[in-house]
């Protein structure tokens, strides 16, 4: 989770967005994070403690002033300077979503830890109660940032559609950024929240009163009954039948759409709460809503137990932090798990594809996570840096296996290939005329980077936080990299990566698994046909 300044830069960039033009629309339900704060934080936020997304609370913060204040200032610039202004929107809500996400990875971290220690009957620490209320402060102050970005567009569902096609996108795009924070709050009630609440001891706790942190008393349960409010949901059904019938043509092409309505039109189809929101009859949600099974219900959990789905795994997937419907077609089977390790050398590439996690379609093309295999004691042995300060503080974990070194919403770590393999696709791709010493330079600058934040900007020309694919560009310093600009910033994608597999490039494919299956054969082929044209055309520039 972020710490003070994370949550308070973020609530300011916020404030400062709005000044610009802010978007979102809907809902003040509760904020996604749950609690798991690592680091101090100012307790002296200021929040309602009315139930968010009620017309007291969007009264209190403006949002119908501000949402028509915002509306006057896109239609005063001109077009080019209102898309402008679109694009850094959707940049600071994307910032905000993925600060959403990794909060929810280090609340579900924190709940296993202090589930463990309830369930053997342990005392929690004064540590453990801190870490409760400064996560719960984290939740309320981001919660307060989402809820002003939900109300800057909520008037634009009130507006006619623009005989202009760039002004109906907008307007489209808009509607869409209010609608998937909408979601996202949802979301964040049934992966996180409702499973503290359905803990007695975590939902006492957190329903007292702290003066220290400024904590009103029963602030879960507000949360909660938001969560079931049927006025909110009735705004969110409202939204998603408007863009269902004004979603502008062709807004979705990958060659000619537009990218920040597409973004903002992926995160709304892989919401997990969408179906609920949408279905289900509010009043059901408010005789007993202490937990996950009773926002669900007991149908829908048993379905999900026919299709071989386990609670847990409705938590967090290992790449992109969010829902994944089952278990990879790699997962649990010995012999792949002793083909892959008896193959690897210290410095290959892994690539991974897991369609069954919900925003893996939110990566642009085939792959889906790319992470390093720095090998294990003996091989660094061999290379000469088992002794150098970087491996050093690391050699325990290198010891118990933990060799794949990636990037996680959490943050850099490393882990075994045995959780790696949790996919259907795995390709293996190695760099064979690498000198010892540039395979030495390559884990050790990949072993850099673990305990680094996740790069929220996915911003390839900064170092001091990393996102997946960064970790190759990162750690291969002698290679040249196809780049992208996406939302303005400098990208680089796990198709960008693998696309150095084809066409005469420098890697090769070591290994290859393709929906659960080795590619025995012409797998530099196999690997063509599955990265994108267009990033192929890309790396030929």
């Amino acid at each position: 989770m972020t710490g003070s300044m994370g949550v308070r830069a973020i609530a300011a960039g916020c404030r400062g967005v709005l000044k610009l033009g802010a978007a979102g629309l809907i809902l003040g339900l509760h904020c996604a994070s749950a609690v798991a704060l690592e680091r101090d934080i100012d307790p002296a936020y200021r929040l309602s403690a009315e139930a968010p997304g009620t017309a007291v609370e969007r009264a209190r913060l403006g949002g119908g002033e501000e949402c028509s204040r915002h509306r006057a200032e896109f239609r005063g610039g001109p077009p080019d300077e209102q898309q402008r202004a679109q694009t850094r929107e959707v940049l600071a809500y994307q910032g905000l979503v993925e600060e959403a996400l990794a909060m929810r990875a280090r609340s579900i971290r924190l709940l296993d830890e202090l589930r463990d220690k309830i369930a053997h009957r342990q005392a929690l620490s004064g540590r453990d109660l801190l870490r409760l209320n400064q996560g719960a402060v984290a939740m309320l102050e981001q919660r307060a940032a989402l809820y002003r970005i939900s109300l800057a567009h909520e008037c634009w569902l009130d507006e006619p559609v623009p005989d202009d096609p760039q002004a109906a996108r907008r307007q489209a795009t808009g509607i869409a950024m209010s609608l998937s924070a909408a979601l996202v709050l949802y979301d964040n009630y049934l992966s996180v929240i409702s499973l503290y609440r359905s803990d007695p001891v975590l939902r006492q706790h957190l329903n007292r009163a702290d003066s220290g942190f400024a904590l009103p008393g029963g602030e879960l349960n507000r949360i909660a009954a938001s969560f079931a409010s049927p006025e909110n949901r009735s705004r969110v059904r409202r939204a998603l039948m408007w863009l269902e019938e004004h979603a502008p043509a062709g807004a979705l092409e990958e060659e000619n759409g537009d990218e920040a309505f597409r973004y903002l039109a992926q995160l709304i189809d892989q919401s997990p709460s969408r179906n609920v929101v949408r279905h289900v009859r509010p009043l059901e949600f408010v005789g007993n809503m202490l937990g996950m099974f009773s926002t669900l219900g007991a149908d829908a959990f048993a379905g999900l137990s026919k299709d071989g789905v386990h609670v847990s795994s409705l938590l967090f997937g290992n790449a992109v932090g969010l829902v994944e419907s089952r278990r990879g077609k790699l997962d649990a089977r010995p012999s792949v798990l002793a083909k892959v390790a008896a193959t690897a050398r210290a410095g290959d590439i892994l690539l991974e594809k897991t369609p069954f996690r919900l925003t893996d379609a939110f990566i642009p093309g085939h792959w889906g996570h790319v992470a390093v295999w720095v090998g294990s004691e003996a091989e660094l042995r061999e290379l000469g840096v088992w002794d150098h300060p970087v491996v050093r503080p690391l050699q325990e974990k290198i010891r118990a296996g933990r060799g794949v070194v990636e990037a996680l919403r959490s943050g850099v770590e490393m882990n075994t290939l045995a959780h790696f393999l949790n996919v259907d696709d795995l390709a293996l791709l190695r760099q064979d005329e690498l000198s010892h010493a540039q395979r030495a330079e390559i884990v050790l600058q990949a072993l850099r980077q673990v305990g680094k934040g996740y790069d929220f900007n996915f911003d390839v020309e900064s170092t001091n936080r990393i996102v997946c694919s960064e970790l190759v560009y990162h750690s291969y310093l002698h290679l040249d990299w196809p780049t992208e600009r996406r939302l303005g910033r400098v990208t680089i994608s796990p198709d960008n990566v693998a696309v150095r597999a084809v066409g005469g490039g420098p890697l090769d494919v070591a290994l290859l698994y393709r929906d659960g299956e080795e590619v025995e054969s012409g797998r530099a082929d196999a690997m063509a046909r599955l990265v994108q044209a267009q990033v192929v055309r890309l790396a030929r520039r």
